[in-house]
């Protein structure tokens, strides 16, 4: 009879809060009853020759993209359970995890209330308290004394005792001791109708169709000895069934061995597939763009400055890219008033100087309105003055430019409906897309395909411009099928802008000195990060700041932008702002991009623990931006914990973008830094760039090699780890 490990009080993982019976112990896995004779066929298998998915559970399994053997062998768990071991009543400890075997001693409905089952249990060194808020009367009729359970759950321990609610309950046998879990028991994503025990079931017959390592394996047998890697049946078995004396801080931060092949794995698979899309990117037709530079040098000739280095740099590698007949796939960042758009104006003269047309897509109305003036400003005088296309325009304001782009027009400006089914480019030769991770694979695709020649043989060329600086790490990750140039020097004669960190406390003091600046002449932002109050989030609202702005600086003209404004709201709003007509702002986080005004030189940013660093560096970039020393004012509701504290030093000790972008990374992760979390970037099952950074540089060399060496190997790799987005290639 096997024996059950001694009862401990160690820690084990996290909590769990639904009501089920299982079995008291999983058992082997069984094979199922339909077998392929070749192993290596064996990941392409349907997941409904499994025993026990049928029809009901198949789209369930859909639902997770769970379609074949192969999918749950790599559906990883989110946590795990230490089913292990037993703990006694008298050594459990509030809110750690733990499994208890107990005997009911008495327990029944109680009315007083909600309705409840509540019952006493004790295992000779304690009593605790069951109690379900939900439940079946199978289970109050099963649940009489002296039956023995088996609780799992997170215990609540206080001044009356122990005690669980809704912890995963299974009965056993008192004359037959029923042993515990010889591994940790995984935790899957799942979906509704699918219970977790039963996903986990299917997914250790699937598990027991792993092949052999020699079959299984796709990583070179030196480059694993090389970084100390298991191999690949090894790494899955030990992440799906973690034996109990697993290092549990390691496996919770994904640093064991197992998780590190897996998530060298998943790096190599993820720069393998960027290579090839970049590969095939490469292999389509562009026109060559550069003509006589004449209207270039008559661009240059009538700014009011020079340029700087950088940006001679990189227009220089622009123009060497665009003069090849192979499309450009060049990503252009910059910090905050680097001078990305002017760099773009030279790069979109160098089309329209070959007969060729430009297009600039941007996110947002109030960013395409800004671009917009600047070109108009720029190119007017060179006798070719933009068309602007927005969602806004309606009528025949809205039929001219579509009918201007239709008949040739050399630079057409817009957001989301320079793609829309209307709108016709005879010879775009020159996309220009601005922050490109607010833009999805398929609106990205859509105006690229705007340019497609009617053979589908020539691609127009592709420039991304971003501010928010991107560090090295994500840089070679998701943007590795691009050429990357860097803006990092800044127009002579910008002040670095001062920061300070302000309790809310102090909100007179900060009041007091909008008045100053304003008397001086210049002008101020007030960023609030909600438009309307909020009983859950401790943040001020702007449109009852601005009131209250008003009331208090009776003297200063005070204006107010938010994104539920109508657009002619906003764009006169913006407008009085640049024509100094109103002095102080109270904006929303729409003025992040977008916002050029000289005047303005301090900005206040209410609750600036709520944002990311990036997109505070942002903010913070709307002032600095004439000759005046610039502020900014980071005023935080308090009490302000460690990590945000720590957070907000880092910008008020820099006005470095690229060194606040690796912070922001390092602490929020790169899905929130770029805003990927909505447009599907970074989906990465194993790797974390945080943790993993370590893993990169060999994940790249890797894939080189592979590339030249196994292309076959190479193709495996990818098609086990990305799969079907593989459709989007060319985007």
């Amino acid at each position: 009879m096997p024996s059950t490990r001694p009862p401990s009080s160690s820690p084990p993982s996290t909590a769990v809060a639904s009501v089920t019976e299982k079995p008291a112990a999983a058992g082997p896995a069984r094979t199922p009853g339909r077998k392929p004779a070749d192993y290596a066929t064996q990941a392409a298998q349907p997941v409904r020759f499994l025993k026990g998915v049928g029809p009901r559970f198949e789209p369930m399994l859909a639902k997770l993209d769970l379609h074949t053997v192969g999918d749950l062998w790599f559906h990883l768990p989110l946590r795990w359970e230490d089913r292990t071991r037993l703990t006694a009543i008298r050594d459990l400890r509030h809110g750690v995890d733990a499994q208890v075997e107990a005997e009911v001693q008495s327990g029944g409905v109680r009315i007083g209330g909600r309705r409840q089952y509540v019952a006493e249990l004790s295992d000779g060194t304690g009593t605790l308290r069951l109690r379900l808020l939900h439940f079946s009367a199978s289970q109050v009729e099963a649940y009489t004394p002296g039956t023995r359970l088996r609780l799992y759950g997170t215990p609540r321990v206080g001044m009356y005792g122990a005690e669980f609610t809704h912890p995963k309950i299974q009965r056993v046998d008192a004359d037959a001791p029923a042993p515990v879990e010889e591994t940790l028991t995984p935790v899957y994503p799942t979906t509704d109708g699918l219970s977790p025990e039963h996903l986990r079931k299917l997914i250790g017959l699937a598990l027991a169709l792993l092949p052999p390592d020699a079959e299984l394996d796709l990583l070179p047998t030196r480059l694993r000895r090389e970084l100390e890697l298991p191999s690949l049946r090894e790494a899955l078995l030990t992440v799906h069934r973690p034996p109990p004396e697993i290092d549990r801080k390691a496996l919770l931060e994904g640093a064991t061995a197992a998780q590190r092949r897996l998530a060298f794995e998943e790096l190599l698979a993820h720069q393998l597939s960027m290579r090839l899309k970049r590969a095939a990117q490469r292999r389509q037709q562009a026109p060559r763009l550069g003509g006589d530079g004449g209207l270039r040098q008559r661009y240059l000739e009538q700014l009011p400055f020079p340029l700087t280095g950088a940006q001679t740099r990189v227009s220089a590698e622009i123009a060497a890219d665009l003069a090849e007949d192979a499309p450009m796939l060049r990503l252009v960042q910059g910090d905050v008033g680097a001078g990305k758009t002017v760099v773009a104006a030279l790069a979109a003269l160098a089309a329209i100087e070959s007969g060729m047309q430009a297009a600039l897509l941007a996110p947002t109305e109030l960013l395409a309105e800004q671009h917009y003036r600047n070109f108009t400003r720029w190119l007017t005088p060179l006798g070719l003055p933009p068309v602007w296309l927005a969602g806004k325009l309606t009528g025949r304001a809205k039929a001219k430019a579509l009918a201007d782009i239709a008949a040739g027009a050399p630079l057409a400006v817009g957001t989301h409906a320079l793609i829309t089914e209307a709108v016709a480019f005879p010879r775009l030769g020159l996309v220009i897309i601005d922050e490109q991770h607010r833009f999805g694979v398929g609106q990205r695709l859509a105006l690229r395909d705007k340019g497609l020649s009617p053979d589908g043989g020539q691609v127009p060329h592709q420039l991304t411009l971003t501010a928010t600086p991107i560090p090295r790490t994500l840089a070679m990750v998701d943007y590795a099928d691009l050429d990357v140039s860097v803006l990092d020097e800044l127009p002579p004669g910008r002040k670095p802008i001062q920061t300070v960190v302000v309790s809310s406390d102090r909100r007179d003091e900060v009041v007091a000195r909008i008045r100053a600046a304003c008397a001086a002449g210049r002008q101020a932002y007030w960023v609030c990060t909600l438009i309307e109050a909020s009983e859950e989030i401790r943040a001020e609202d702007a449109e009852a700041t601005a009131e209250l702005l008003a009331a208090a600086l009776p003297d200063v003209r005070v204006g107010l932008v938010h994104g539920r404004l109508k657009p002619k709201e906003k764009e006169a709003a913006m407008a009085a702002f640049a024509a100094g007509e109103t002095q102080l702002l109270v904006a929303t986080t729409v003025i992040e991009v977008g916002v050029d005004v000289p005047n303005a030189s301090l900005m206040i940013i209410e609750n600036p623990e709520r944002l990311g660093l990036a997109q505070l560096h942002q903010l913070r970039g709307r002032v600095g931006r004439g000759s005046a020393q610039s502020s900014c004012v980071l005023l935080y509701q308090p009490p302000l914990g460690e990590l945000a504290r720590s957070r907000l030093g880092v910008l008020r000790e820099s006005n470095d973008g690229f060194r606040i972008a690796e912070e922001d990374l390092r602490l929020r992760g790169p899905g929130e830094l770029l805003g990927t979390r909505q447009t599907g970037h970074l989906g990465f099952r194993v790797a974390d760039l945080s943790r993993h950074q370590d893993l990169l540089t060999p994940a790249r060399a890797a894939a080189d090699q592979l590339l030249r060496e196994d292309p076959k190997r190479a193709d495996a790799l990818v098609q086990r780890w990305v799969g079907a987005s593989l459709r989007y290639s060319a985007a």
